[in-house]
């Protein structure tokens, strides 16, 4: 699917939110990655098989502590 030079990750790659943005939405809470994943604004994100992976990193200015 990836046409840059050296190649975005894949989908299935751990550090698929690293390749390039193809369509930014921020005004409805989406991108598009070149790679076919969609993420959201609260980290979540869609792969092109229609896996779900849920909301994985703190929203900025949220504080987590450990139990």
């Amino acid at each position: 699917m990836c046409q840059h030079q050296t190649p975005c990750p894949s989908a299935e790659s751990a550090d698929r939110e690293s390749a390039r943005l193809v369509a930014h939405h921020p005004e409805q809470g989406w991108s598009l990655l070149c790679n076919g994943v969609v993420l959201f604004e609260d980290t979540g994100e869609l792969l092109p098989d229609g896996r779900v992976i849920a909301p994985h990193r703190p929203l900025a200015g949220q504080v987590v502590t450990a139990a």
